[in-house]
């Protein structure tokens, strides 16, 4: 690397970490600029491997400053990036729009309806965390009802109830109430009874292939015009289980010339021979289908506004049929397009991670690799960083990309002020140290709260580093809380010097442990384990604690095991 490429990678790392730390008012760091940095100048990817040791002293000098420093030089360096970042501070509390006719309802209501097939994962905190946004803006009511209606195809998973539960309570939301839609069969009954009278269902023994060689060619199902008797005797006898699955459904009648083919005379109940997988719903088999059962029971809980995905279109259309029929008002409607997950390798579906648990690909639901909330909160990402990227994204019906990056941020901004930083080198390299250091070092818990004290490191006679901080001959480095080095006869020989050598932008800022009273520490990744050796405070903190590791990454301490204390890497 030549110094005209040398100079220019420094002086665009500054404004980097400048940015970085300007932005979210923290230390910059390494990992968190590398991005952004080599995407605005890609002629430096080809160094990849040597930029993390010439970006380090410039960085080291950057969290030297306070923050009106940074924010000055980031004044003179790059003052239109500057603006943009204060810009944003100042952008609408509101990053959602208002709800539709909000106005116009005395009390605003909202359901979250998931399918307890399985814990949720990433994309799934959406729905909540929108209606738990809009909750507090309008003071409004929203409940859970667990769409449970389909023992089959997307069978109920019996753990998924409370785990669902959790993850709700882990994004910082309480809904007011919680129902099962499996338990309100007797109620849906009731409802096509009703409709049945009104001359708005019948029963059909069609198989579904005939059914849709006639509905497609917009031809009526020659049991349509049954009368009401037979119908409600037929449907009765689904009730009682006198049918096999597939033998008997119970239809909707809408308009069989509907210029939508999948609008005419949709099934509103059919038969499963397989049992509800829950006690009190097994002796069921006689089914609603979701449209039916959630059209229902979104009119009987008083749900004022309904956000669903845009996938879900005709489903409202269908349901206005039973609405008309009722002489029902429908609720507000909310469509929203997809939101597609970067960095992961496992696809964001919940058939897809149950498949690889089961498979042994995955050690389980908060699995590092799995995109699930589990996997995050065992990261230690609050759930209202989560909360924060996803109603950034708003309500576009367009298919929406969210980048874990926006995920990281916002967690960043509220750990970074409280979290503790601590040493971990991976791949450590061993030297000797000589030349008198002190015997302790003494790095301050938090660079910015000097009243938490300090960490008590003994040096020992040897250190390690990780194998990019290595020094060349007669280089000196910085060890951060410790002190000038410079590498002479393959020793760290201690010089003595003060941090203006740092300053001065002539020596490298790196972190290290101790060889000897280190300790050993797994960090479990989303590309795998990591092995490395912390400072040895590490062993005394508690279970659930995020710290920095600095220079390296956030990561929550998980547990201490006899051999080594197990973490989860959170993110830069």
């Amino acid at each position: 690397m030549n110094d005209d490429l040398r100079e220019r990678i420094e002086r665009e790392a500054e404004k980097h970490a400048l940015l970085n730390a300007v932005k979210h008012e923290s230390d910059a760091d390494v990992g968190a600029i590398m991005g952004p940095l080599m995407g605005e100048n890609p002629d430096f990817r080809p160094h990849g491997d040597e930029i993390p040791g010439v970006i380090g002293g410039v960085i080291g000098r950057v969290n030297d400053l306070s923050y009106e420093e940074k924010r000055e030089r980031l004044e003179k360096l790059a003052p239109e990036e500057l603006a943009e970042i204060e810009a944003e501070d100042e952008e609408d509390e509101h990053d959602l729009p208002d709800l539709p006719n909000a106005e116009e309802y005395d009390e605003i209501r909202m359901r979250c309806a998931p399918n307890p097939n399985g814990p949720w994962h990433v994309g799934h905190a959406r729905m909540p965390a929108v209606i738990g946004t809009y909750r507090d803006r309008y003071d409004s009511w929203f409940c859970v009802r667990f769409d449970d209606t389909d023992p089959e195809t997307k069978r109920p998973d019996l753990e998924a109830y409370d785990a669902i539960l959790e993850d709700l309570d882990y994004l910082g939301f309480a809904p007011d109430e919680v129902y099962r839609a499996s338990d309100r069969l007797e109620t849906y009954y009731e409802h096509a009874r009703e409709l049945i009278e009104l001359g708005g269902a019948y029963t059909c023994s069609c198989s579904g292939e005939a059914f849709s060689e006639l509905k497609n060619a917009g031809e009526a199902c020659p049991h349509r015009d049954k009368d009401t008797e037979t119908v409600r005797s037929e449907f009765e006898a689904m009730i009682d289980g006198e049918y096999e699955s597939g033998e008997m459904v119970l239809r909707v009648k809408t308009d069989i010339e509907h210029k939508n083919p999948a609008l005419r005379d949709w099934v509103a109940f059919r038969m499963i021979d397989t049992p509800h997988p829950r006690e009190e719903a097994s002796e069921y088999r006689c089914w609603p289908m979701l449209d039916f059962q959630s059209g229902v029971d979104d009119h009987l809980l008083g749900i004022t506004h309904i956000i669903r995905g845009i996938d879900l279109q005709d489903s409202a259309k269908r349901q206005r049929f039973v609405y008309d029929y009722f002489d029902w008002e429908y609720p507000e409607v909310v469509h929203w397009g997809h939101v597609q997950l970067d960095a992961y390798d496992v696809k964001m579906s919940t058939s897809t991670i149950s498949r690889l648990i089961e498979a042994g690909e995955l050690d389980g639901w908060d699995d590092p690799r799995a995109p699930t909330l589990a996997s995050l909160r065992r990261r230690g990402i609050r759930g209202e960083a989560i909360v924060d990227a996803m109603v950034e994204l708003g309500t576009s019906t367009s298919d929406v990309d969210l980048a874990m990056s926006s995920i990281y941020a916002a967690n960043r901004d509220l750990i970074d002020d409280e979290t503790d930083r601590r040493f971990l080198v991976r791949d450590g390299n061993q030297l000797p140290i000589g030349g008198s250091p002190p015997d302790e070092a003494t790095p301050p818990l938090h660079p910015s709260h000097e009243d938490r004290g300090v960490r008590e490191i003994p040096v020992g006679d040897a250190v390690l580093l990780e194998p990019e901080d290595l020094p060349g001959r007669e280089e000196r480095i910085w060890l951060k809380g410790l002190g000038c080095f410079q590498y002479t006869r393959d020793t760290l020989q201690y010089t003595g010097e003060g941090i203006d050598v740092v300053r001065e932008g002539d020596v490298d800022v790196v972190h290290w442990v101790p060889a000897r009273e280190s300790v050993p520490v797994r960090m479990r990744t989303m590309d795998g384990d990591v092995t490395g050796r912390a400072e040895p405070g590490v062993v005394d903190l508690e279970t659930d604690e995020v710290v920095q590791f600095e220079r390296v990454g956030f990561a929550r301490v998980d547990r201490h095991d006899d051999e080594e204390t197990i973490t989860y890497y959170a993110h830069p």
